[in-house]
């Protein structure tokens, strides 16, 4: 008996429409291959949306993400809309009422893939990010004093819970556990200039790491660990750290683990529903060319699979990822890959065909 699965499906703006659009091929070529059924619901929600209906991220939408197993996400970004309103209401949002308190980045140079590091390949970067995702400065409070005058004040609040700071701390000691790699966990945070955030960060830290004897871990500041990721990266396995420098430093790995067109990632709630998409944006200036790179999307699909628990339909999917970089792809850039966006889903599909 096939197993089965509720996936919500948003393509959102853009090139994310193209992307996912691969991703549920190459998905649906794992279904056939591992007796898989995927029961897809494509949600139209984004800025066109938003331009004709003034439509965001209704209620009953929220209420019906909740029930489903796992969705699926393109990107949102309108050049029509104001920056911050897409990304509030609808990312932030779904991050926030679904409580997908973990980001988790995967920061990994696939064979086939350029790195700018020098003298860098893939046996040197391969380490995860886990990211809080709903508290920090996105979640925090804030204002105008005197807005628009010569003595304008800007206030921006960050909120860091004992509950969100633990229960992020735990998911990466057990993913530090289950990759039983270098066993390695760094806490990034600036404890000699933010000092309450960062202090309750490595308080919690400090006293978690008892409870796992097999994990060795170290402290880093996040400049100096900015650093070490262009330097020496071989030394990172897991890193964890809050919502804010966490944003900054997992762009940084995705340019080493080289670049947007190759990144992918997933907003989960262990206990609940999770989220994953692309890391590139909705990138307008290509929309409908058929030019740009559906990998980083095709990868999160696969994230999805291991996500789902099933690992050899996650594995495989990788494996052929693997074989297109090696055996295809001329270039990850848009326009330069040899193949259109629609061709590169098929060469991925049609190595796990063949598998």
């Amino acid at each position: 008996m096939s197993k089965s699965y509720q996936i919500a499906v948003i393509p959102g703006d853009g090139t994310g429409t193209e992307v996912v659009r691969e991703g549920v091929k190459c998905l649906e070529a794992v279904a056939g291959k591992f007796d898989i059924d995927f029961q897809f619901k494509h949600y139209d929600l984004g800025g066109e949306k938003y331009l004709k209906e003034g439509v965001l991220l209704p209620d009953e939408v929220i209420n019906e993400l909740r029930g489903m197993d796992a969705v699926f996400l393109g990107a949102i970004g309108h050049p029509d809309v104001k920056p911050g309103i897409l990304e509030k209401d609808i990312l932030l949002r779904a991050r926030f009422e679904l409580d997908l308190y973990i980001n988790l980045r995967p920061v990994i140079l696939l064979p086939g893939v350029e790195t700018p590091l020098k003298d860098k390949g893939p046996e040197d970067i391969d380490f995860v990010v886990v990211r809080e995702n709903t508290e920090g400065p996105y979640a925090g409070g804030g204002g105008f004093f005197k807005k628009n005058t010569r003595n304008e004040v800007a206030i921006q609040e960050s909120v860091n819970t004992r509950k969100g700071v633990e229960r992020c701390i735990r998911y990466a000691f057990d993913l530090c556990r289950k990759r039983d790699k270098k066993k390695l966990l760094t806490l990034c945070a600036k404890t000699n200039v933010l000092v309450y955030e960062s202090e309750l960060w490595f308080r919690v830290f400090e006293e978690i790491k008892g409870e796992y004897p097999d994990i060795d871990t170290n402290y880093q500041h996040v400049d100096a660990l900015c650093m070490w990721m262009v330097k020496n990266p071989e030394q990172f396995d897991v890193v964890v750290t809050g919502n804010l420098f966490g944003d900054i430093i997992t762009d940084l790995g995705a340019v080493i683990q080289g670049g947007l067109g190759i990144a992918a990632g997933g907003n989960i709630n262990p206990e609940t529903t999770a989220m994953f998409e692309p890391i590139g944006g909705s990138a307008p200036k290509y929309t409908g060319l058929n030019i740009i790179n559906p990998l980083a999307a095709i990868g999160a699909a696969q994230m999805m699979l291991d996500y789902l628990d099933e690992r050899s339909a996650a594995e495989t999917l990788m494996g052929a990822m693997e074989k297109v970089l090696k055996n295809d792809l001329k270039s990850m850039d848009a326009g330069k890959m040899g193949y259109g966006t629609s061709e590169v889903g098929d060469l991925v599909a049609g190595y796990v065909e063949k598998t």
